[in-house]
């Protein structure tokens, strides 16, 4: 079978009608998308990484790494809502390559968004469950601790004696909580994210406010420490490694497209969801890594709560709780966004045949994709109990930049092939942003090159899957050969 047999495409005008038809209820208004966004970006990379970051990478000039990670972010934000106001759908980056790449890629995308909203969200849990065990201590509650790390992880237990972990517990109720409320219904998700959206956004503005009051400017000298002699590892080099790693903040604001079959008016409310909620947090970043750096020097920030040290460093007790309360709030609100954003996906690969048809059913009563909720919300949940969060990041951030890339080429291709199509919202500068996004993409890439080669097992795995299953039950392909029956027998 010729290879362009892989590469056949859905037609702008077929993903259109698909997104007129579909099942699920249109609930979601601009300022919901815009929290579905800041909901699913602030959470682990600014309650974690960010100290860590700055400790091991960068020093204080994290905010440039911050602004290098977010400046790659707006290039792929500004294609992102070009083609979701064309292409309304839920598969986001999928449903974009498959209009314009062909289904190979698309299958490609899809199985790189696993990375991003699968891993990130068991990522995501095992972060929640770290803040959730030491609140519940303030309380004198005490959750073993064999039931509290990811198996096989190294532990004190609470005699004192060295352990090994049994199950992260915590992170897999977290999960499963999670599975529950979007089995539940998208309009009542939506209405528990924009509650803890506010929660977190009042915690991180009381952080920058009362933090600013006890900067000390020595603490940001020198402001890019001087490299070791190891690439990375401070200097410019530790910056762009700054950038690459803590390019996991941003992992989230693409997830608006996800939900352009659920939004109101699509075509207006999804770009402006994606480019809002990028355009808050970006700021947010920079005046938190500020701040954090000003409050304490940086080599005290590489452990899993940076900004509860930094609270400690003021001796603001009360601060101290409520930033731990905002943190299981916040990670609590990327859980869900995540777990949200690869449901979507795969019930739209469903839909296509690529997936087997549970993915795509739709519940009569919550007009929610129930099975397919559920068999993520099992694995996410069994990965967060069994995998440490430090594998883990890297893993998503080389899936997200890989397919960043390939939503900046596309919307290159796009306009090109289709230059007539309708376009409610267009990237400025159509023939300079989308280069300009793929080359800073393919700079943070490279600070990944270890990553990318112990990823090759995975994308073998893709492959199988595709031509083992997915070519096979391919509706678009059914169609096409369909076609060309009725056209040999003169139908």
């Amino acid at each position: 079978m010729a290879f362009s047999r892989f590469m056949i495409k859905k037609s702008v005008l077929m993903i259109q009608r698909e997104s007129g038809q579909g099942e699920l209820k249109r609930t979601l208004t601009a300022a919901n998308l815009i929290s579905l966004g800041i909901g699913c970006i602030i959470g682990t990379g600014i309650f974690v990484m960010t100290g860590q970051a700055a400790a091991q990478f960068a020093g204080p000039a994290i905010v440039i790494s911050f602004l290098l990670a977010g400046l790659c972010c707006a290039f792929a934000a500004l294609c992102y809502g070009e083609l979701a106001s064309m292409l309304p759908v839920s598969g986001s980056a999928y449903s974009y390559a498959y209009a314009s790449l062909g289904e190979f890629v698309a299958w490609f995308v899809g199985w790189l968004l696993l990375l991003e909203y699968g891993i990130a969200g068991s990522t995501v849990a095992v972060g929640w469950s770290g803040y959730l065990v030491s609140f519940l201590k303030d309380f004198h509650i005490i959750v073993p601790p064999e039931l509290a790390a990811a198996t096989g992880q190294k532990i004190i237990l609470a005699s004192g004696a060295a352990g090994t972990a049994l199950f992260n517990l915590p992170a897999f109720l977290g999960i499963s909580g999670v599975t529950i409320l979007l089995v539940l219904g998208v309009k009542e998700s939506a209405t528990v994210n924009n509650v803890i959206v506010f929660i977190k956004l009042i915690v991180i503005l009381l952080f920058i406010g009362f933090g600013l009051m006890y900067i000390n400017p020595a603490n940001w000298h020198p402001f890019i420490p001087a490299n070791s002699g190891e690439y990375g590892h401070f200097g410019l080099s530790g910056i762009m490694r700054g950038a690459g790693y803590i390019f996991f903040a941003y992992v989230g604001f693409e997830a608006v497209s996800t939900a352009a079959q659920e939004a109101r008016n699509p075509q207006r409310d999804v770009p402006i969801g994606i480019i809002g909620s990028l355009t808050v947090c970006t700021i947010l970043y920079i005046l938190v890594s500020l701040v954090l750096t000003g409050i304490v020097k940086y080599d005290t920030l590489n452990v899993p709560d940076p900004i509860a040290v930094a609270v400690d460093a003021i001796h603001l007790p009360w601060l101290a709780f409520t930033v731990k309360v905002g943190a299981i709030c916040g990670l609590s609100s990327v859980m869900l966004v995540l777990m949200y954003g690869q449901t979507r996906i795969f019930y739209t690969m469903a839909k296509d045949g690529l997936l087997p048809p549970a993915f795509s059913k739709v519940h009569p009563t919550f007009r929610t994709p129930w099975i397919n909720t559920i068999l993520v919300g099992i694995i996410s949940g069994v990965v967060a109990g069994m995998t440490p969060i430090d594998d883990l990041g890297d893993l998503v951030n080389l899936g997200t930049l890989m397919a960043f890339a390939i939503i900046c080429f596309t919307v290159l291709y796009m306009r090109v092939k289709e230059p007539n199509l309708e376009r409610p919202f267009k990237v400025p500068f159509p023939k300079v942003t989308p280069i300009l996004g793929i080359l800073s993409c393919g700079a943070l890439i490279s600070t990944l090159y270890a990553t990318f080669i112990n990823l090759i097992p995975y994308f073998l795995l893709g492959f199988a899957i595709y031509f083992g299953y997915g070519q096979r039950h391919s509706k678009l392909r059914a169609a096409e050969s369909m076609e060309e029956i009725l056209k040999a027998a003169d139908v």
